[in-house]
């Protein structure tokens, strides 16, 4: 029986080797590569930063509840993929021959291309991994302490806005818990053409929404920000036109800031020759594989989709939770079909829904499929979304621990949002 190798344990490499595992039977081998030998959902890396979740509520040991499942784990990470070979070359210089492959890798996060930006360069805090959220909550309690501006948002580039939205509108609502918010001006910094377009286009009445929430909160937002230095306590960025003209230079002083970066691929992955666009983001044909080669499937942050629209300042499409969901289980339909001999793939229904938590309420956002002209285009908002994300964080963190492949992300679409299944397409 076919070895399926899996590079990424975060929600997509989880995810697919559940999955697999259970479709495929006991006869397959598979073999999941992490970098580390931690889960972290990421989802909740903003309540980390924010104190409402220590370090240890959102991450786990991964190694156990693969070894239950009858999948062989590694925490060394992939150095090299010799594509043509079939191989890969692990960190501890080990090598892993597969059948097929599945890259769920995520993404590097590109700080390099701001000046000052990033936990390491020290100009901005970041939410993007657990200990960059455990090392912006310090700066957090520091801004406690001694009150002052607050600058957030995202990078020229970014494609991955809602923990953005969260973090700002949840930092607001603690800084009101602690009578200190009339202490904070905060503005919010962001390369989107409007609020709430999000890289998709808006969804629903996202732009409305959004800015009725910065109102009524007393959030000051820039748009078509081009951010070009952090440095001592000072945010550098150019406000840009329709036109991409330069229209006003900013510089506005914080005392604490968050800034999402932009994505780039996994060295490892970016170097296989033909597989990535410049970037080092995965190409992929509409069955979430490789077309130079036909055993390689890629899911999540790591697969290419070119920006829904052009837009002064360069934004990304988002990789959200049900796309991603819906990528993996396409994969391990596409493996079977192949390994019985069969033609007939399934697409991705390629669909979005964002929760996202502000405090003691939330905004949802639902987008089918997520891009434009779509079915279904949706957004709501109330104390129920807070509570689904709560929901959902403590439900997949028990799906893991089960081993279990159950669609997290479509039974919540269907509890809280009356959608229709979502099945993938022939």
């Amino acid at each position: 029986m076919a070895h399926v190798a899996v590079v990424g344990a975060g929600l997509g490499g989880v995810s697919v080797a559940f999955e697999l595992r259970e479709k495929l039977g006991k006869q397959a081998k598979i073999t999941v590569i992490g970098e580390g030998a931690e889960f972290n959902f990421v989802p909740s890396n903003p309540w980390v930063a924010l104190g409402t979740r220590k370090r240890d509520d959102v991450v786990m040991p991964i190694g156990d509840f693969f070894s239950k499942r009858d999948i062989k784990f590694s925490p060394a990470g992939v150095k090299e993929i010799k594509a043509k070979e079939n191989t890969l070359v692990l960190n501890d210089d080990s090598e892993i021959a597969y059948d097929y492959l599945v890259l769920c890798t995520g993404p590097k996060l590109d700080f390099a291309t701001v000046e000052g930006a990033g936990p390491e360069a020290g100009g901005s805090q970041s939410i993007c991994t657990v200990d960059h959220a455990v090392t912006s909550h310090q700066d957090y309690l520091q801004l406690c302490e001694s009150p002052g501006p607050v600058i957030i948002g995202a990078l020229p580039g970014a494609s991955c806005f809602g923990p953005a939205y969260e973090y700002v509108l949840s930092l607001e609502y603690e800084l009101r818990k602690k009578k200190i918010r009339d202490q904070v001006p905060i503005t919010f910094v962001t390369p989107e053409p409007y609020i709430g377009h999000m890289g998709l286009g808006g969804v629903g009445d996202s732009k409305g929404l959004m800015e009725h929430k910065f109102r009524e909160h007393g959030i000051k937002w820039i748009c078509n920000a081009k951010i070009t230095k952090l440095a001592n306590g000072t945010c550098h960025f150019d406000e840009l036109n329709e036109a991409g003209d330069v229209i006003k230079q900013h510089q506005i002083d914080y005392k604490h800031s968050m800034f999402l970066p932009p994505f780039k691929g996994s060295p490892a992955v970016a170097a296989v020759e033909e597989l990535c666009n410049p970037k080092g983001f995965v190409i992929t044909d509409k069955h979430q594989r490789s077309p130079k080669y036909l055993n390689i499937f890629a899911a999540g942050v790591c697969v290419a989709i070119p920006p829904i629209e052009a837009t002064p300042v360069p934004v990304g499409a988002p990789k959200t939770g049900l796309m991603i969901e819906s990528m993996t289980s396409a994969i391990v339909s596409n493996i079977e079909a192949m390994e019985a001999g069969s033609d007939e793939l399934v697409e991705p229904t390629l669909s979005a829904l964002c929760l996202a938590d502000m405090g003691n309420t939330g905004a949802a956002f639902l987008a089918i499929p997520q891009n434009p002209p779509r079915n279904r285009n949706w957004t709501g908002s109330g104390r129920w979304v807070h509570w689904a994300k709560v929901a959902f964080e403590k439900y997949f963190m028990y799906k893991v621990r089960r081993g279990t492949s159950e669609p997290i992300y479509e039974k919540l679409s269907l509890r809280f949002m009356g959608v229709e299944r979502l099945k993938s397409k022939k």
